[in-house]
């Protein structure tokens, strides 16, 4: 059976390669894509890995939390009221919810406050960052070290 199949290209096998005169030859990494695996669900990959990311889901403090939250809020204004040139750094540690899905991340940010803005309830550092008073869930800091919390 082997010699019979042999013998069917016997009158071709020595034949050259042919070539078109029409179409260009095919590079070697264009006729390799051809081969390579088919994603027929774009964006499935990516829809797995969000669908699987974690998020958190936020914790509301209880009164007596957010009692020591204003409380240390109210020393941070009067140390700023009492030495505005006063280069008060904190770490704040609040809720930022997530841009594409429910819930969120626990996050904590370190930096000098140029000001607390009590009719935006914002806190603003020289970085330029700004913090919603709404979700922070501690405060910690030089001038807040000998209060209960």
């Amino acid at each position: 059976m082997k010699n019979e199949r042999q013998n069917c290209y016997d009158d071709i096998i020595h034949l050259p390669h042919p070539v078109s005169s029409k179409h260009p030859q095919m590079s070697l990494w264009d006729r390799a894509a051809q081969f390579a695996p088919f994603a027929a669900l774009t964006g499935h990959d990516e829809a797995i890995r969000e669908t699987a990311r974690r998020t958190e889901s936020f914790v509301e403090p209880d009164e007596g939390q957010r009692e020591k939250l204003d409380q240390r809020l109210r020393i941070l204004l009067a140390g700023m009221e009492e030495n505005p040139r006063r280069k008060t750094e904190i770490k704040v540690t609040y809720f930022r919810p997530d841009a594409v899905k429910e819930g969120g991340a626990y996050v904590s940010v370190t930096g000098v406050v140029r000001k607390v803005d009590r009719y935006r309830r914002q806190i603003l550092f020289a970085d330029g960052t700004t913090l919603s008073m709404e979700n922070i869930v501690s405060i910690e800091g030089e001038l807040l070290k000998d209060t209960d919390g």
